[in-house]
This record gives C-alpha cells, sequence and structure tokens, in this order.
C-alpha cells in the first residue's frame, strides 16, 4: 500500500550530513515537514573548523558544508543543533516535533576510524541510536535506521541478500550489526515498526567523507598520483546519491517496507580499475601507486537489491558511466568556480569505503 510523504512530521537524526541534507531536500520537495537534528561534530562542521586531524582540503569540506547548511536553510528545514547522545536534550525535543517517522543517520561513517576509536563509535553509533529509540517508542509510525554493507563481512559469492549469513569485521560493521539487532529488539517488545537499509559505496555532490571515488577526482583535479589499496580488483556496490535518496523515498511511501531489512545500491559491484577508467574517460591518463589492503576491509561485491524492487518499486537509474561522470563534472565545474579550494591539497592519502 501507497502513502504520501505530504505533511508528514519526519525527523532525520544526523541529517545534515551528506546522505541528511540530500534527503532531506528530497522530502521538502515533497512537502513533508522535515526536521533535523545534528551536533555538526561528526564529519561535519565543528569536526572541520577545529581540524584535529589534519584533513587535506579544509576549505573545500567547509566550503561544501556550507553549502549543505545553506540550501537546508534555504529550503526552510529547521536545524536542532544538539547532541544526540544527550537523552535529556533529544527526548524533549522529539516529544515536542511528535515525528511520525524517524530516520537515524547519527553514526562514525568510516571502518578505519571506528577500528581506531571503539568507545567513540560506540557512543555516536549505538548510544544515539538507543536514545531515539526510547525517545520516540511511544508515537513514532516508521524508524528507519541505516546500516552498512559492511555486516555481511566477506561476500563468499561475491553476491549477497538480505538473507545472507552476517559475519561482520571489525568494530564498525559489529556496531553496525548491533544497530540492527537493538531496532528489531524495540519492534519485538514495544511494536515500533522499522526498515533497516543497508546502502553500499555511496558517493554524490557535497560529500565530504573521503570515500574513494570522491579521492579519486580531486586528486586527478591536482594532478596527484591515486594510491589504490589492493590490485584495484576489488569490487563495491557503487551507488549514486539520487538512487538512494529515491529509494529512501519509496520506503517511507511504501507500507510494504515496514519490518523488513532492504539492500539499497545500485544492485551491480564494479571494480575499483573499472572506476579508475571511468576517471580516465573524463582526465586522460592518471599515475597510479598500489598498496596493501586493509586486513580488516571485507571482499564485497553486489548487493542485490531485488526485494527492494518487488516491495516498493526501486529502480536505480545511476551507473557508474552515468553518475560517477555526473560527480567528475560537478567538482570541474566546482574547480572552474572556485580554484582556491584546492590549494591545499596534500599527497597523504587513506581511502574509506564504509557504507
Amino acid at each position: 500500500m501507497s502513502v504520501s510523504v505530504s505533511g508528514k512530521k519526519i525527523v532525520l537524526i544526523g541529517g545534515a550530513g551528506f546522505i541528511g541534507h540530500n534527503l532531506a531536500l528530497a522530502l521538502k520537495q515533497c512537502g513533508a515537514q522535515v526536521e533535523i537534528v545534528d551536533s555538526l561534530q561528526i564529519n561535519n562542521l565543528n569536526a572541520f573548523a577545529a581540524n584535529t586531524d589534519n584533513i587535506p582540503n579544509r576549505q573545500l569540506y567547509l566550503h561544501l558544508i556550507q553549502d549543505r547548511l545553506n540550501r537546508l536553510y534555504e529550503a526552510g528545514i529547521p536545524l536542532h543543533t544538539i547532541d544526540a547522545r544527550d537523552y535529556q536534550a533529544l527526548s524533549p525535543l522529539l516529544g515536542s516535533i511528535g515525528p511520525q517517522i524517524i530516520v537515524q543517520l547519527a553514526a562514525i561513517a568510516h571502518a578505519s576510524r571506528a577500528n581506531k576509536n571503539p568507545f567513540s563509535t560506540f557512543d555516536h553509533n549505538l548510544r544515539t541510536l538507543e536514545n531515539a529509540l526510547d525517545s520516540s517508542r511511544d508515537y513514532v509510525e516508521h524508524f528507519i535506521y541505516l546500516s552498512s554493507s559492511m555486516v555481511y563481512g566477506n561476500f563468499a559469492s561475491g553476491l549477497v541478500v538480505e538473507d545472507t549469513v552476517c559475519e561482520p569485521m571489525g568494530i564498525y560493521g559489529a556496531l553496525k550489526y548491533a544497530g540492527e539487532k537493538l531496532v528489531i529488539g524495540y519492534n519485538q517488545v514495544f511494536d515500533v515498526p522499522y526498515t533497516i537499509v543497508r546502502p553500499s559505496a555511496l558517493y554524490g555532490e557535497r560529500c565530504v567523507s573521503r570515500r574513494v571515488g570522491q579521492i579519486f577526482i580531486e586528486r586527478a583535479l591536482s594532478g596527484l598520483t591515486l594510491t589504490i589499496h589492493g590490485d584495484g580488483q576489488d569490487h563495491l556496490d557503487f551507488t549514486y546519491v539520487q538512487d538512494f535518496v529515491d529509494g529512501m523515498l519509496k520506503i517511507m511511501e511504501n507500507e510494504n517496507a515496514k519490518n523488513e531489512i532492504l539492500n539499497l545500491t545500485y544492485g551491480a559491484s564494479r571494480s575499483i580499475s573499472e572506476m579508475v577508467d571511468v576517471l580516465r574517460d573524463e582526465f586522460g591518463d592518471v599515475d597510479l601507486q598500489y598498496l596493501p589492503k586493509d586486513h580488516l576491509m571485507p571482499d564485497r561485491g553486489t548487493l542485490s537489491v531485488e526485494k527492494a524492487r518487488r516491495l516498493i518499486g526501486y529502480e536505480p537509474r545511476y551507473p557508474l558511466e552515468i553518475g560517477f561522470v555526473k560527480y567528475i563534472k560537478w567538482y570541474k565545474s566546482l574547480m572552474c568556480s572556485n580554484s582556491h579550494l584546492f590549494d591545499d591539497q596534500v599527497p597523504a592519502l587513506k581511502l574509506v569505503e564504509s557504507s
């Protein structure tokens, strides 16, 4: 059964990030009463302003984050800058809004960072999730939790479906899987309707997460060497953000999505080398450097989206040759109009790809 999001009260926790602001803008266009809760601390404005991690391209990322915030402001989307780890702050806020739908996005987004700081990852991933679930359990009509393809661990056959046994590796995958179990537990005890979403290798405009495609483009623009961890044959189910947002809207608009786990990706994996080939079509030849692969990064592949097709009519439209090219052209345009933002690019590089 289909329902409209128009007029629905929807809260995005952690919604000022890459995924969240794109989703918020799309929901607003559909007539939803969308509001955002975000402390701006994790991979966002406050982190880049302080720059304690000496992040390359800091000025560029601050510009992109400000662009996000400007777009949210211009769209009239309220942003509540509170820390979702604080139950005493989050619970009364959610109670005053009374959202019918909550989308839980708040999390440490990178596996490598999660493994280095497990306590912080637990705090920002599970503490925020438990607070959101407990604060809203008596009135929320649909709780949507963003999990990760990392819950599967190694893809034994190169293809996983939602019923594939999950064997997560490292802190990041383990906590994402624990989050899934917590969401299901609240459904069992308090009858909170849910959808668990498993994305993979998201990319697109205004991302500051330093995912592999983003780093490749930025370094190609600056004429720097691209570093590949492994032999380039690792496969990821690269997903353009517009496909993902379209899928999220369908989840909110379809009762069939409730109490289900759904892969929400492009649905066909591609190798890192294939991504480089697309990049070469736009930039010409690029220099490559190969380094050992992180032993805690699983061998992945395709996440089947047949269940999402069947239940909610999900139809992704952006393969690398379309989505990644759009992303490259957007970056080229950005550099043409704001070349000074690329001045602090440095050769040091570490690829991260966690979703």
